[in-house]
């Protein structure tokens, strides 16, 4: 599913493993410096542990120990091996580069160490910006940008395939970079400038997957085009950079469609290649692996098992291959994996000779959660993986195998036992953020793909996981009652329930006793009033449909309908009179509050600005009727009626999403923050005095691109804010 315009946004529901995705305009002067001088601030991630599409990882064949990863939606990362961790290496993209946060590819020079490429470009829709490529001399530290002008999709189908980018073994100064809808790009200036490899023989079409893959045998360069029908050419090379030619004798028909991964074992020069039927990860139900000894031309079939099976209870075993890496101290060992194997589930296979015989890793596999409990997904035992693309064995360690999934990325150091290799990576796609104000947790998370996690610790993934009874897969309400903190309830995508409540503020769960038919495909945002005694619950279905809104005074036991709550609308709780409720109508600019429970819902302030479903109602804390309207760069309103009037501030001429905390010493108001713009530049702001004034408490170097879904502050730790970005997790800065 994809979003109709900029002003849309969509979450791809479906596995647990899909991105959600949000579509945002630009906004002008993000290059601009705030004028507010900026308090200190020490950001860091609240830690889940990965839970996004792991896309690709690349061991440097040069230096032990470094590698990179990539992400559809997350940026990119550098694996340091004296920390064991990922370090981000995209977070100082801002708001308007939101879309170059999904990574298309990433490329190293084996004659220089320090030189580390990245086609950064999420979505190829004609509502979202041209890609660039980024170019660094540090291993990423900093970075030397170019604009493109063509679009990439590191967060399309096909993101899983790769390297798409490639350093020429020939000359350094040599890249070249495949396009899904632009053919071939090559430059010769180190990634500065790009032109169209015009000899290059795929034919780029406006639709398609383009070139999925480049990679080096020798001096020999092999490209990959997937939109073959699976009679003609899909795999290229040439030998001279001028000359393109495709490969004599390669293999077809549906099994061979589409060419997904490549690796070159030079022990033996032998060029092995997955393929699969659909690019992948989704959709995939036929694919081969065959391997061309590049001195002879002679392809053979090295399949390891063929799709199109049984299992043994009778499910079809169909699914199509992933990644494929080489052994660079063991010449023919060769590691592939399967893709969108569900019923059997995916695995790795291993050969030590050259795939005449394979042994899958998965059948012997002793998987290690316990750092990251999340990815059971609520069952006894985690999966060894789904969406197995992106694939790695350590030039330096045969032993040393990582393997990327939809949620995480698991590593090995003695082919048996497994643990998520993933420290310092965080891809989280956050929606919905509570700091409750008492309490062993300072936050609550409802997340894309992962429902909703407890952090009794933000410096560890949760003990207990995602909540459970039911387990969601994407969450999309979450709220507390105000004056009875230990009652929360949330909402989301299920298959077992859609709606459940806590009373023990989010440590355990027992679902709803019922539900209204449409929860189940539309699960919208919810709210309970002040003491928990009345629930409301809005439906949205993904393709924007709106239904009416749902009551129920019994803990979810009944529902009754509320048709005068504007459909569709955000609900939102009086924090301090448990009989008032607001909802704002998006479509007509109209505040509308009930006085009797959300019994009823009568229309107050009208004339505010309409038109977008991201505006964004809050109430301070601890008061009545004080709301507060998010109206992204319409700017932002204060009601101090109930919504009877609202003032239009002129502190700040942008506000997306706004949060209350701890107020300041001395001070008789939360601090209020948003993220929002005062002058130029889109970031998170505070203020401690009522919004009379701002200042900016995150900096160039912690942007994380679009951060508008929603912000919490801590009412408990004054200064400390937390973050949710689209792709990046739960951030958090606290004044130092």
């Amino acid at each position: 599913m994809r979003a109709s315009g900029p002003s849309r946004r969509a979450v791809l529901a479906g596995t647990a493993a899909a991105a959600a995705i949000t579509v945002v305009p630009s906004f002008p002067g993000a290059a601009a410096a705030a004028t507010s001088q900026a308090p200190s601030y020490r950001w860091r991630q609240v830690v889940i542990g990965g839970t996004g599409f792991v896309t690709g990882v690349l061991f440097h064949p040069s230096v032990r120990g470094l590698a990179y990863a990539r992400t559809d939606i997350g940026g990119a990362y550098r694996w340091d091996e004296r920390s064991a961790r990922w370090t981000p290496l995209n977070d100082d993209l801002g708001w308007d580069d939101w879309n170059l946060l999904g990574v298309e590819a990433m490329a190293v020079d084996p004659a220089h160490p320090d030189r580390v490429y990245l086609a950064l470009g999420t979505y190829a829709q004609s509502w979202a910006g041209n890609g660039a490529v980024l170019r660094s001399e540090n291993r990423g530290a900093t970075w030397a940008r170019t604009d493109l002008s063509v679009k990439l999709g590191g967060n399309e189908d096909g993101r899983g395939t790769g390297e798409r980018l490639l350093v020429d073994p020939r000359d350094s100064d040599t890249l070249w970079l495949g396009t899904r809808h632009d053919g071939l790009l090559k430059s010769t200036d180190r990634g500065a400038t790009w032109a169209a490899a015009t000899d290059f023989p795929g034919s780029a079409t406006s639709s398609g997957q383009g070139v999925t893959l480049l990679v080096a045998a020798g001096r020999t360069l092999y490209a990959g085009w997937g939109d073959s029908d699976g009679t003609s050419a899909n795999l290229y090379r040439t030998s001279d950079g001028t000359t393109w030619e495709a490969v004599p004798a390669q293999p077809s028909g549906t099994s061979a469609k589409v060419p997904i991964r490549a690796a070159y074992d030079c022990h033996t020069r032998e060029l092995y290649v997955s393929y699969a039927n659909a690019p992948g990860p989704n959709g995939q139900s036929d694919g081969s692996v065959h391997k061309l000894a590049t001195t002879s031309g002679t392809w053979t079939d090295v399949t390891p098992v063929k799709p199109g099976g049984t299992t043994s209870d009778g499910s079809a075993d169909t699914f199509g291959y992933g990644g494929v890496a080489v052994d660079a101290r063991r010449p023919g060992t060769v590691v592939v994996s399967t893709n969108n194997r569900w019923a059997a589930v995916d695995t790795l296979y291993r050969t030590t000779n050259g795939g005449r015989t394979w042994t899958s890793l998965k059948d012997s596999a002793v998987l290690d959660v316990s750092e990251t409990p999340f990815l059971t997904f609520g069952a006894d035992e985690p999966k060894f993986g789904w969406w197995i693309q992106a694939l790695a064995v350590d030039p330096y360690d045969s032993k040393h195998i990582v393997y990327g999934t939809g949620a995480t990325l698991y590593g090995t150091r003695d082919l048996k036992h497994w643990a998520p290799q993933i420290r310092g990576l965080e891809e989280t796609a956050v929606r919905r953020l509570i700091s409750p104000p008492t309490g062993q947790a300072h936050l609550l998370s409802g997340l894309g793909d992962v429902g909703v996690m407890y952090h009794e610790r933000l410096t560890a993934s949760p003990s207990r996981g995602m909540a459970s009874n039911p387990v969601f897969g994407s969450a999309t309400g979450l709220a507390q009652a105000a004056a009875r903190p230990s009652y929360v309830v949330r909402t989301g995508f299920g298959d077992h329930g859609n709606g459940a409540f806590s009373h023990d503020g989010g440590k355990t769960w027992a679902p709803f006793a019922a539900q209204p038919a449409i929860a189940k495909d539309a699960p919208g945002p919810i709210a309970t009033n002040s003491d928990g005694s009345v629930l409301l619950w809005t439906f949205v279905h993904w393709d924007g449909t709106k239904y009416p809104a749902q009551r129920s005074t019994d803990n979810g036991a009944t529902w009754s309908e509320v048709a005068t709550c504007p459909k569709g609308a955000t609900p939102l709780a009086d924090p301090a009179d448990p009989a008032r409720f607001y909802a704002y109508d998006t479509d007509t600019g109209t505040l509308f509050a009930s006085t009797d429970g959300g019994q009823t819902f009568g229309g107050r302030a009208s004339g505010l600005p309409s038109g977008d479903s991201q505006f964004q109602l809050a109430a301070a804390p601890g008061r009545s009727g004080d709301l507060w309207l998010s109206t992204k760069t319409n700017g932002l309103y204060r009601s101090t009626d109930g919504g009877g009037t609202f003032t239009k501030l002129t502190s700040c001429w942008a506000s997306h999403t706004l949060a209350f905390g701890k107020a300041a010493e001395g001070a008789d108001y939360p601090a209020i923050y948003q993220v929002g713009a005062t002058e130029a530049i889109t970031g998170v702001y505070r203020s401690d005095d009522g919004a009379k004034t701002w200042v900016r408490v995150n900096d160039d170097r912690h942007q994380w691109g679009w951060i508008g879904a929603t912000i919490a502050a801590d009412p408990r730790l004054y200064g400390r804010v937390y973050i949710a970005t689209n792709g990046r997790g739960i951030q958090y800065g606290e004044p130092v």
